[in-house]
């Protein structure tokens, strides 16, 4: 028996769903950013010197940026589907942002807050967006 009842806590599934657009969307700039730019990056750290495969990394931010706007899309539609998949791809990012605290602490930590809260808001009050 489920409960589909709706309350002010829908709410937080609108904020998950309205990151993950805007996520989305930052991606996908991003993404394309990197893939009209130049095709290697070269910098220096204590450990030597690194390059990055600006071509690729564009590449991959432009997928995940359109599987996070499709996906906050049809979680404002209620698809449960979305909510399962939404809640891999933030952990995901969540995981990934835990490697770059070294590089960039204080915007790491302020997306990993970021992740967790729509973690939060899929997994304990996602349900009342089909209700919606």
């Amino acid at each position: 028996m489920t409960d589909n009842t709706v309350t002010g806590w829908v709410g937080w599934g609108v904020f998950a769903a309205v990151i993950l657009i805007i996520s989305g969307l930052l991606n996908i700039f991003h993404g394309l950013q990197a893939l009209i730019g130049p095709d290697s990056l070269f910098f220096t750290t204590e450990a030597g010197l690194f390059s990055v495969d600006i071509q690729s990394w564009g590449s991959f931010h432009l997928i995940i940026g359109i599987l996070l706007l499709l996906i906050g899309v049809a979680l404002l539609g209620g698809a449960t589907w979305a909510r399962v998949i939404a809640i891999v791809l933030v952990a995901l990012n969540a995981l990934a942002q835990l490697t770059l605290i070294a590089a960039q602490p204080w915007l790491s930590l302020a997306v990993l807050a970021i992740d967790i809260l729509v973690i939060y808001a899929l997994t304990v009050h996602g349900r009342e967006l089909k209700a919606r």
